[in-house]
C-alpha cells in the first residue's frame, strides 16, 4: 500500500532512537530522525516516541500532510500504537486511517500584529501573571459572555478532548462528533459557569480585557503567542491530517474508552 516509507525517532528519547534504529535495520526504512527535506518523496511516515513527537510532525508537515504511523516509546501514547514485534509492514498495511480537520488561531497581538497557526489538540488563553485575566466571549459574532475571570481558557477539538481540555475538567468528546469543547481554566467569575459544547463551525472570538494590566498569551497547541488582545478561532477545513492506528485501536475507539477508564 505504501511504497515510500520514511522513519523518524523522537531524539531525546534512547528507547525510541534504539528501536528505531532497529527498524531501520531489519525494513531499510529511510531514517529522517536528522533532516525533514524532501518530505513530498515519501507517502507515510513513521514516528517512534510519544504525542510530544506526533503533535510535533503534524505540525512540521501541514503543508504536506503525510500519513504517520506512530509507534510508542513514550508514557501516555494517545495517538501512538503499541510497539509489537512481527510483520510491521502487515500492521501499516492493515491500520485504519484517522482524519483531522484541525483548528486554525488568529492572534492579535498588543502591537497589532496578526499570528496564525493551527491547532490539532486545542487552543488556549492563559494569564501571564499573577493576576487572573479578563476574557470576553463572542460566539458567531454574538457576544455570549461579557467577562470571564479566570486563569484562562481553551477551544478543544474531540482528538484533543482528552489532553489539556479532560485535565481542565472539560468533556471528552466521540471523534467525529463535529463538537468542540469550550472550556474555562480555573474559573474565579462566572462561578457556575462550567464551559459550552459547540459545533465545530463555530467561530469563536476571544476580547482580552485590561490587557495591558493582565496580559494574557495564547497557545495553539505547542505555538505561543504572547500579549494578546483578540484571537479568532474556527475550524480548517483546508487541512487534514491523516493518522494511522491499529485495527481496534482507533482514535474513536480510544476515546470511547477513556471515558470508561482504561
Amino acid at each position: 500500500m505504501f511504497k515510500n516509507i520514511g522513519i523518524i525517532g523522537a531524539k531525546n528519547n534512547d528507547l525510541a532512537l534504539k528501536q528505531k534504529d532497529l527498524l531501520v535495520q531489519k525494513y531499510n526504512f529511510q531514517d529522517l530522525t536528522m533532516s525533514h527535506q524532501n518530505i513530498e518523496d515519501y507517502d507515510l511516515i513513521i514516528a517512534v516516541g510519544g504525542d510530544g513527537l506526533m503533535l510535533h510532525l503534524l505540525h512540521d508537515f501541514e503543508n504536506y500532510p503525510v500519513p504517520i504511523y506512530g509507534i510508542n516509546c513514550g508514557t501516555v501514547g494517545f495517538l501512538m500504537n503499541s510497539y509489537q514485534d512481527g510483520d510491521l509492514i502487515k500492521a501499516i498495511d492493515n491500520a485504519h486511517i484517522s482524519k483531522i480537520n484541525p483548528l486554525k488561531m488568529v492572534a492579535t497581538d498588543i502591537d497589532n500584529i496578526k499570528h496564525t497557526h493551527v491547532a490539532i489538540n486545542e487552543v488556549a488563553l492563559l494569564r501571564q501573571t499573577n493576576q487572573a485575566s479578563k476574557i470576553q466571549i463572542e460566539i458567531n459574532s454574538k457576544e455570549r459572555l461579557s467577562c470571564l475571570a479566570a486563569d484562562g481558557i481553551l477551544v478543544a477539538t474531540s482528538a484533543g478532548s482528552t489532553a489539556y481540555n479532560l485535565s481542565a475538567g472539560g468533556p471528552i468528546i466521540p471523534f467525529g462528533a463535529k463538537i468542540l469543547a469550550l472550556t474555562p481554566i480555573s474559573p474565579f467569575r462566572p462561578r457556575k459557569w462550567n464551559g459550552a459544547l459547540l459545533p465545530s463551525h463555530t467561530k469563536i472570538k476571544f476580547k482580552v480585557l485590561d490587557y495591558n494590566d493582565r496580559p494574557v498569551s495564547a497557545t495553539a497547541d505547542s505555538r505561543e503567542v504572547r500579549n494578546v488582545i483578540e484571537v479568532e478561532i474556527f475550524e480548517d477545513l483546508s487541512k487534514e491530517f491523516k493518522i494511522l492506528f491499529d485495527p481496534n485501536h482507533s482514535l474513536e475507539e480510544r476515546i470511547i474508552r477513556e471515558q470508561f477508564g482504561d
